[in-house]
This record gives structure tokens, sequence and C-alpha cells, in this order.
């Protein structure tokens, strides 16, 4: 049985449910390299998902079992595009599937957006979460924050920043996120969207989640709930958008209780300007419907508009939509699909879809690969890039390195009577994992 040697970029969701596509068939032999810049694996599993959601977190179970195959190896702390290049990968494999996500934000386009206070909610997670390189200014002495967007992102932020840090202690964050958030001074958490009560982006359950937390208290203004003929027959059509109504109407006639730190819905809301000198100090809003402007005092803003890809050096990148092209999951190079090249995840089809629809997009990129597989199979292959990558000095960090890691974060979470803390200092992550 021949045998397909496959180079996947990105070890998170996209690219592991790649290798499980790869290591579930039988029509070839594999060995695959699942590479990433971070000395982790599991990407966004590890770093996006809310620390608090352990029921989705306990994929990493799944995704390790991937990784122990003896024929799939992580090679992790590898940049493309500075360790090693898109064309060498192309070079040393028969195949390479870009599944490196999107790491980047969409911006606002308002004046002060760049003041300090005002970050993406991509960046308030990851700090939350124990990122790498993470050196954010988060600074949690204020009374107020405004949280743009109402997807299940916007919904998260809110839920960590109104929870009691006590709440929280199980969870694998690094000790230093409990201590800012268990001194944290918030009390009002805004979340604003542009559009109405039926139009919200955030899942019932994730949002039911929120109001039933503990210490939370989630307010919703009763003039918000007046619906016109057609949105009542439209709520009458959508058992889901029933049941969404039903519990925001609860919400409207919650009474308040002062003990509680407290998330506003403004629905209609649009954010103008971020207002402030040298920090933000406030927030102008517009009324989208009657075009009313109003300010709110919040010392820190957090946009959660959405996600975007980022171009990788030698790998042709749509600007406009911010994906790599493909058609098919082939990746298009001058409008011609490149043999060898693939895409899933995120950075092909952009940043929509829960973690498991990257399972189904893993599954129809390797049917592509698969029946390409006799003419990848035809071309020759120059070196290994794992020998390359050390001759390099480039500090690799392998499965046997991330078990070290593993086992060190689960010991760090044992001094505190957690389960795990992660360790998210990029030095000392390579300290534990590399020879």
């Amino acid at each position: 049985m021949e045998t397909l040697q496959v180079a996947i970029v990105g070890a998170g969701p996209s690219g592991l449910y790649a290798a499980e596509a790869i290591t579930g068939q039988d029509q070839y032999g594999y060995a695959v390299d699942v590479i990433d810049q971070l000395p982790t694996p599991f990407g966004l599993l590890r770093y996006g998902v809310a620390p608090d959601h352990l029921k989705i977190k306990s994929l990493a179970e799944k995704f390790q079992g991937i990784i122990d195959d003896p024929q799939v190896h992580f090679l992790g702390n590898v940049e493309v595009g500075r360790d090693i290049t898109v064309d060498e990968l192309r070079e040393r494999y028969h195949a390479v599937i870009y599944a490196y996500g999107s790491a980047s934000d969409r911006k606002l386009n308002i004046p002060g957006e760049d003041l300090p206070g005002c970050l993406s909610a991509r960046e308030f997670v990851a700090w939350y979460s124990g990122y790498p390189d993470t050196s954010l200014p988060v600074d949690l002495d204020h009374p107020a924050v405004a949280v743009i967007g109402l997807g299940n992102v916007a919904v998260d932020v809110a839920r960590i920043l109104g929870l009691p840090a006590a709440e929280l202690d199980y969870t694998d964050m690094p000790s230093y996120v409990l201590e800012a958030l268990n001194a944290s001074s918030v009390q009002a958490i805004h979340l604003l969207g542009r559009r109405g009560p039926l139009d919200v982006k955030f899942g019932l359950k994730e949002f039911r989640e929120l109001t039933q937390c503990r210490g939370i208290g989630v307010h919703v203004d009763p003039a918000d709930l007046v619906f016109t003929a057609a949105e009542q027959e439209r709520i009458a059509g959508d058992r889901t958008l029933a049941r969404l109504v039903d519990l925001l109407q609860e919400l409207a006639v919650r009474p308040v209780d002062p003990t509680e730190r407290q998330v506003y819905l403004d629905f209609w809301s649009t954010p103008t300007a971020v207002l402030g000198t040298d920090h933000v100090t406030g927030l102008e809003i517009t009324d989208t419907r009657t075009k009313q402007v109003r300010r709110v005092e919040v010392a820190m803003v957090l946009k959660a508009a959405g996600y975007l890809g980022v171009p990788l050096p030698g790998l042709p990148f749509d600007e406009r939509a911010a994906v790599v092209p493909s058609e098919e999951d082939r990746v298009l190079r001058d409008g011609q699909p490149s043999l060898g090249e693939y895409v899933t995840g995120w950075i092909g089809r952009g940043a929509t879809g829960v973690i498991g629809v990257n399972r189904h997009h893993a599954r129809n990129t390797i049917a592509a690969l698969l029946a390409d597989a006799p003419a990848l199979l035809a071309r020759e292959r120059s070196g290994d890039a794992l020998g390359l990558l050390r001759e390099r000095g480039v500090a690799v960090v392998t499965e046997e390195g991330w078990s070290s890691i593993d086992a060190a974060e689960i010991a760090l979470g044992a001094t505190a009577g957690r389960a795990r803390t992660k360790i998210s200092s990029r030095l000392d992550l390579l300290a534990t994992g590399t020879e």
C-alpha cells in the first residue's frame, strides 16, 4: 500500500479533524505532520472555547487520540513563512492542507477605535484563556464595560466578566486571570446589537446559560419586545425564536437584584464613536431606528464583530473575503486548482460555523485529496521537514514535548485543587516541551 505524506498547517479542530479523516480511510497508508505556530495543539478548543464550557473542551480527549496515532506527528512552535516556507512544505509532502483558522478581527471603522481600552473580543478571550504571547493591558478597575455584538462570543465574554471569580476556580484559567477577575470592579456590562431581538446571532442555549448564572442579572427593555403583526407571525412559525422571545419577556419583568452584576441587552444600537483622549471613557451610540444619539460611560470596549483570516507568505489570499481562495477545497493559484494544496475550516470558508461543522468540512477536504491521490503519489518529494527545522535551530515541540507540557499543567493544577492550570508563557512552555 502506497503511503501519502501529508502536512497539515494548523493543529486546531479543523486540522485535527482533517488528520482524523486521513487516519480513518483505508485506501492508502499515511504519514501526517500537524504543524502549528503554538507550542500546544487544539487551537480554538484550547484558546477560544470558554474555560467553563467543560463539555465542549472535553473534545481535547478525542483530539489527543488522533495525535497519539503512531503515524501522526505534532510539530509545534513552528511558524510557516518564518521557520519553513510554503514552497518547502510543498516540496516535502505529497499534500499540504491549510487549516490555520482566522486570527484577526473585523474593524468597526469608527473614531476612537484605537484608543487604549478598546480591544477585540478575540484578544480578551485570548487573555482569559492563557494564550501565549498575550500581553494585553486588561484593566477591570472600572464600573462599566461595553461589548459590541450579539453573538455567542459576546455572550461568553459577558458571562466571564459577570461571574464571581469563585465560580471559575475550577477552570484551567491561569492564576493571574483569576486574580484579575476576583479584583474586578465591573458592575455593568452593555451588550450592543444593531438589530432587534429577532435577529440576534447567539444561540438560545448559550444565552439561557447566561441568564441562569449565579451573580448575574440580565435586563431587557420591554419596549424592545413590542412586535408588528408580521414579526408575530414570524415568531409563531419558529419554535426556537418563540422560546427566545418568551425568555426575553421573562427577563423584561424580572426584578433587579442590586447584589448582582448587571448585563444590559441594548438592541437597535450602533456604536458610532469610542470616546476618550488617552483612554476609553465612553461610547457614542446611535439608535438604528430613530437615529437618536446617546452616550454611555464605559472604560472598556470589547468588539465582538467577527473574525477574519490572515494571509500566509507564499499562499494565495483573497483580501476581500479574508480566505485562501479555493474550489472544492483545492487551493486556487492564478485561478486554477493547485495540485497538492487544500484548505479546510475557517481559512477556507470564512469564520462561520461551530467546532462540529469543521468535521464535515474536513471530510470533504480529505475526499478531494484522496481523489487526487494517484497524481499526488507520482510527485517527487525532497527531504524531511522536521530534519530541516532542526538544522535551522527551530525549537520544535513534538508530541512527546506536548505530553510533558500536558503533565506539567495537570501537576500545576493539582497544587490549587484543580484539574489543570494552563501555562501561558511561551518561554515556560518551550522550557517544558523541548529537549
